[in-house]
Parts: structure tokens; sequence; C-alpha cells
């Protein structure tokens, strides 16, 4: 089941230039090195010159993306350190080069595609804006920006030119981005590790940057990567809890893992019956069937098809395929438009499940991975209801952008119809509950742990709805008696008239 594109906010940095105070914003994409050569020609210093950054009590900041925001008030100093000082072959060197690279600018003419770059950039933007933000229109745009930039990088590179980056308006800057980021390292004390391995693990504790949080991942209410996090702890747990490694290959284990972390890239927020009704470019491009699914599968081994983080890197061929399989299959199981033929196909193996049937396992791994991508309520009442609650900001959204296209609206999304005690209650009794109770039977201590917390959540939300349903119906006996008396007025006043008369 897994934000538009991640949407972030450019970081503003003020300077302290000789009393006067300068704004210097820039992307999280830019390295160091960038940032320096912006504070450089903020200052009127050299590109070449190194500087260092003083807080209001003249502590050192280092120079990077993750630099810590200032505002006016508490500006950076800025202190030269040093000028590098090129020797008289390196300046000969560079005046060649600034010549070869005019001629080949000239000869290709980068300035004119440059600015005709930076027009169609600003056409596109105005497009997305006249456009209301759709979805499909935003990721046109996307592809049409990130085919310039390719164009424009082409084009730079046979000329060789050694400028980099162009220094435009900011509306319309090209801002260099790295295609693998890098992320602290963090060593796990046994004390977390061992909390992992429980069903009880909190993941609302942990900071986004400590679960690395990938830009491939959105900013959706629901489907980020923190709930990516989720579905791999619990398959962590199960693995644990139910001794699949007992069961199960370690190229297994490694599949439902990676399976797990990869089931939801590039979620856009909008279920597939959203994507189809809409028309969308994923639902076209795979024909109605899963869209979102094998959208996911797709990032999944554009990421891997990356050396820099090809994870499989000295697998084998025949392996490779293997877990390439294995994956897709996992990833498609989630699709819960699948749920009820899945699980009929499970429930019949279960007569005479046997652990040597490939078969019988490749259904166990789907239904696995199921319960995992459902399993928020599994865990302790505090840390499952703020997702019940941010599952449904994502269905009012989609809710709300479907009335306003004219599309089909389903009740347990339309925020008008539903409620949190509504929507969980059939959802638990007749998913959840049923689909435990099935795993339950090859592995007893599911039951405890895991079907035992489902009973509990189902009780305590029929509760909710009572509580809710004793308020609505004193709500509307109040609405009713004040009409009633309304009436009665009305009637008393007219009465009043007759004897006037």
């Amino acid at each position: 089941m897994g934000s538009g594109s991640s949407s972030y906010r450019p970081k503003a940095i003020y300077l302290d230039i000789d009393g006067r105070i300068q704004k210097v914003v820039f992307s999280k994409y830019c390295n160091s090195s960038d940032i320096m050569d912006l504070f450089c020609i903020a200052t009127g210093l050299p590109r070449n010159t190194t500087i260092s950054l003083l807080t209001t009590d003249d502590a050192m900041v280092s120079i990077d993306p993750t630099m810590p925001a200032n505002s006016e008030r508490t500006p950076y100093k800025v202190r030269p350190v040093a000028i590098k000082q090129l020797s008289e072959k390196e300046e000969l060197i560079q005046s060649v080069l600034t010549q070869v690279a005019e001629q080949f600018s000239r000869a290709f003419k980068i300035n004119e595609l440059k600015a005709e770059v930076a027009n169609h950039l600003a056409v596109l933007e105005k497009r997305v804006e006249l456009e209301g933000l759709k979805v499909v229109e935003i990721e046109k745009c996307k592809s049409d920006i990130k085919k310039m930039r390719e164009e424009l990088a082409a084009r730079s590179n046979r000329t060789s030119c050694p400028c980099k980056y162009s220094f435009l308006d900011n509306s319309k800057k090209l801002t260099p981005r790295r295609d693998v980021p890098t992320y602290p390292k963090y060593l796990l004390s046994p004390e977390t590790v061992e909390a992992l391995r429980k069903p009880t693990f909190d993941v609302w504790l942990w900071e986004p940057n400590e679960l690395c949080v990938h830009d491939n991942y959105r900013n959706n209410p629901f489907h980020n990567f923190r709930h990516c996090f989720c579905v791999a702890q619990m398959m962590y747990s199960m693995i644990w809890l139910c001794s699949l490694q007992e069961k199960f290959s370690q190229m297994d284990i490694l599949i439902l893992m990676t399976a797990a972390i990869c089931h939801d890239l590039d979620h856009p927020g909008y279920n597939n019956t959203y994507q189809i009704n809409a028309r969308t470019e994923l639902a076209v491009r795979y024909n109605d069937i899963s869209p979102l699914e094998n959208h996911h599968c797709a990032v999944a081994f554009q990421i891997l098809a990356q050396p820099a983080c090809n994870i499989f890197s000295n697998v084998q061929p025949d392996g490779f395929k293997q877990i390439r399989q294995g994956m897709i299959t996992l990833i498609l199981a989630t699709d819960m438009a699948r749920h009820a033929e899945i699980m009929d196909s499970f429930k019949e193996k279960m007569e005479n499940f046997d652990y040597s049937n490939e078969e019988h396992m490749t259904l166990l791994k789907m239904v696995l991975i199921k319960c995992c991508d459902i399993s928020n309520e599994v865990r302790p009442m505090e840390v499952a209801e703020p997702w019940a609650e941010c599952l449904l900001e994502e269905y009012f959204m989609q809710s709300d952008r479907e009335k306003s296209e004219g599309l089909p609206v389903a009740p347990f999304m339309d925020r008008d119809k539903v409620t949190k005690a509504t929507a969980q209650i059939g959802f638990i009794r007749f998913v959840l509950i049923p689909m435990f109770e099935t795993v339950t039977k090859l592995f007893p201590v599911v039951e405890e742990l895991m079907l035992q917390p489902l009973w509990e959540s189902r009780d305590r939300y029929e509760e909710l709805k009572q509580i809710d349903d004793a308020m609505e119906e004193k709500k509307t006996g109040s609405l009713t008696s004040g009409a009633t008396e309304k009436s009665r007025e009305k009637s008393r006043d007219a009465t009043k008239s007759e004897d006037r008369a």
C-alpha cells in the first residue's frame, strides 16, 4: 500500500557583510563547494577564496547542506581565510580553457539553449499553476524538466566547458543534484535491536534523520518512509517471533526484508482507484492493473540499477533473477484489490501446508508482507491511533480531489460519511482478524502477540462508535426539539394576530 513529489523549502542563510545583511538561499541538493561559491559571490570575494562563518558568539559554523539556518537578527559573520594563488602556468591553462569554452559555446549555442530552458521552465511553471497542480501535469512537467536538464548537461559535456553552474535568477535557476545522497551511519544498541524484534516497537520515537529518509518516498500523510520503516520492522519482528529463519532460506529472508522496504516507493498519496478513474499516466502505463504496485517495483529496480545503490552487485545472475521475481511477486501482493484472491488460495493450502512446496511457501510470503503492510492495529494504541488519523487524512485528501474532479468517491474515504471508529471497525473485523487468525494456525505465537491486540482494538473502536452514536443522537434530538419549539412559537404568534384582528 506509500507524498506529490517530496516537497521541501530551500534553506536561507543570512550573512553580515560589513554591517549589511545579505540573504543567501540554496537547495538541499547543493554540496559544500557550491554553497561556499555562493557565499563568496554574495560577499564580493573571488570564488577561489576559502572562507569561514562565525556565529554572534564567534563559534565556527560548518559550511554544508545541513548547516543550521539563522535569521536576520543572528547573521553569520564572514571571515576570508585564504585565496588560492594560481601559478603562471595554471593561469595560462585557465585562459586557454576559457577561450576554448567560448568557441565551443558559440558553436553549440549553449547560451541560447540555456535561455530556451529558462523560458520553457517558466511556461511549465505557469502551466502547473493554471491547471491547479494536477498530479498528471506535475509528473509531465517533471519529465520535461528532467529531459531538458539532461540535454543541457550533454551539450555542456561536449564542450568541456569549465563553467559547471549557470547563475540565473533564483526563480529559474537549475540547481545541481547529487545522484546518490549520503547519510550518516548509525550504530544500534543491543536494547534497540531487541526492541525492533517486537510488534510493540514505537516508531514515533525515532526522528526522520535517524531512519535515513530517502527522496524516493514522498511526504504523504500515511504512505511515507515512516510507514515503509514500520512495515520492514514488523517483518523483522515476525521473522524472529515465528522463527522464519528456520523455515525459509537466507535468500527468502532477504527478499522478504527488501520487498518490505521497497513496497511503497514513490507512492503519490492517491490509490489505484483514483489512478484508474482519473486515467493517470501510471494507470495508462500499466493498463489499470495494480498501477501503483507495478510502479513501486519499477522504481525499486531503477534504484538498484545504480552501481552505488546495488546491494545485490555480488549476487550471481541466477540469484538476482530469483530475488527480482520474488520482490515483484511480494510487492504486487500488497494491492488490496487482490486480498480475497490471495487469502482464498492460502486457506486452501492451509489444510495440508507443506514447507517443502514452493507454491505453498510463495503464498506464505505473500500473506506475510500483507500482514506487515496493514499491521498498525497490532501495535499498542498510542502507536496505532496516530496512524489511523494519518490514513484518514490521506483518504480525505483524495476524496476532496475526486469531488473537485467529478470522480466517484468511496464512502469510507468521504469526510462527510466516515468516522475513525466506523473506518477501523469494518477493516479490523473483516480483513485483519481473519487474516491473522489464518496465520495463527501455522504460527500459534501470533495469537497472543498480534491477534489479541487486534481483538482489543476492535472492542475499543466499537465503544468509541457507541459514544459517537450517542452524541449524534443527542445532537439530532436537540435540533428536532428546537425546530418543534420554533413551530409552536410561530403558531402562538399567528393566534395572537388573529385575536387582535
